[in-house]
């Protein structure tokens, strides 16, 4: 059953046991499946979404006067396209809107209930649509959870221009997209709103009618700002708080509504992080750690730290990250960094959360301080390369064990030098094939300990150089 509503009247009829509301004919349909089930009350977030490009906040990059995604609008032009972005920053009510400008058909997929027979059927109707005139955009929220069949289903009708297939992810496309189905679509990433844009949407909110502007609410600028930037650049987050703050707030005895600061902060009692263990945001964090600690910045380096383990980061995998940091930004300029690193991870392992929080900083705090070197990454990656790049060489004939007689007659470690013998402890004897002789991989610098070693090294090869 379809009722035309969007103004909510307070005219009642009575049939049987039951009031039924009727509602004010308007041009927007809402399904019932009985004549008896009244829509529940929608969200503010859903009530305050953006019907237009006028009403939309953000993203001025892509739909700002003269910007590409707003010329193809206006131009009715257009194509496939993937919105690439953090969580409630507008992908859905970017395509609704792009769907009511271009007068397209508007049909959304679950990556959770679609399958490949869905998609078939609905493509099928579009390429019948598309006879008729009639264009249709297809929405498909969290495209990355689709697998590669289904997205391979949208390929050719795609393909033939069928459908407008507009993608929603939060995840890298280039990583969770097909190939074939991401070269036919234009990338656009969606940047996470300011929090003077989420600002603008808590006082559209308050004033509007389809959220508290037929109340009269009390809060201030301060207030507000705190919801914003608790919100974290989600405006579905701060539409979602707003609503509940307010609806829990207590009346005045004029009828008003008076939000308080202490009613604020028992509602967001605690800052929920932009952090996905598995999606892109993990990697992005770990990386802003590594770095931290790479340029000596022990501030920047525990609040990426804290960032991750009060988001529910395993322990054990940051413990991991710093132990191969170590070896790869300090090495031998402080050889104790390893075992510090080491250590953490012991820590971490018998304490776990929240215990082995300080037992993380400690280590994070250390390595940023320690001298840095990459020389040990420097030394593997050359090495590497010759290794994958170079003739394989057999092993030296005077460093092969002689384990059999056959070895000794064939010449197996004649020459052999043992350097505990020598003087100085080393030997004249080259180590490398006879193709890389000439070959230098590890160069320390002379930062920290390494100064020291670096000198060492100097001094052996002038002593082998004689």
């Amino acid at each position: 059953m379809l009722i035309h509503s969007l103004k909510y009247s307070q005219d009642y009829i009575k049939l049987g046991f039951f009031d039924i509301i009727i509602l004010q004919k308007e041009a927007i349909f809402m399904e019932q499946t009985s004549l008896f089930d009244i829509p529940k009350f929608e969200p503010l977030a859903s009530r305050m979404r953006p019907r237009s490009l006028t009403e939309f906040v953000g993203q001025a990059h892509l739909i700002g006067e003269g910007k590409i995604l707003r010329r193809m609008i206006e131009a009715d032009n257009v194509s496939s396209m993937i919105f690439w972005g953090p969580p409630g920053v507008g992908k859905t009510t970017l395509a609704r809107i792009i769907a009511n400008e271009t007068k397209s058909d508007f049909i959304t997929f679950s990556a959770v209930t679609s399958g490949i027979k869905e998609i078939k059927k609905v493509m099928e109707d579009a390429d019948n649509n598309k006879r008729l005139g009639i264009k249709t955009i297809v929405f498909v929220d969290e495209i990355h959870r689709f697998n590669k069949a289904q997205q391979d289903a949208f390929l050719p009708f795609v393909e033939k221009g069928s459908i407008v297939l507009i993608g929603a992810t939060t995840e890298n496309p280039s990583f969770e997209i097909n190939n074939a189905l991401l070269s036919r679509c234009r990338v656009f990433v969606l940047k996470e709103l300011s929090t003077e844009e989420i600002l603008v949407l808590l006082k559209r909110a308050i004033s509007d009618s389809r959220g508290f502007g037929n109340q009269s609410v009390n809060i201030s600028e301060e207030n507000l700002s705190i919801i914003a930037a608790f919100a974290n650049g989600d405006a579905r987050s701060a539409l979602t708080s707003i609503d509940m703050i307010i609806t829990n707030s207590s009346l005045t005895e004029d009828g008003s509504i008076n939000v308080t600061k202490e009613l604020i902060e028992e509602c967001l009692s605690k800052k929920t992080l932009l952090y996905d263990k598995k999606g892109s945001e993990h990697y992005n964090i770990i990386s802003a750690l590594h770095k931290s600690m790479r340029n000596s910045d022990p501030d920047a380096a525990v609040y990426w730290l804290a960032r991750m383990l009060e988001s529910g980061e395993n322990p054990l995998y940051i413990a991991r990250r710093l132990i191969r940091f170590a070896s790869e930004d300090i090495g031998l300029a402080n050889s104790n960094a390893l075992n510090v690193a080491i250590n953490a991870y012991q820590a971490s392992f018998y304490n776990g959360m929240p215990e082995c929080n300080l037992n993380l900083a400690h280590a994070v705090i250390y390595l940023s301080m320690a001298p840095k070197s990459n020389a040990v990454l420097k030394a593997y990656e050359k090495a590497k390369h010759d290794a994958l790049n170079t003739i394989d060489e057999p092993v030296p004939l005077h460093l092969r064990n002689a384990v059999t007689k056959l070895d000794q007659e064939l010449g197996y470690s004649k020459d052999y030098k043992y350097a505990h013998n020598e003087k100085n402890k080393i030997a004249k004897m080259p180590c490398l094939p006879g193709n890389l002789q000439n070959q230098s991989y590890y160069e320390p610098t002379t930062n920290g300990q390494e100064k020291a070693i670096k000198d060492l090294l100097q001094s052996i090869k002038n002593f082998k150089a004689k």
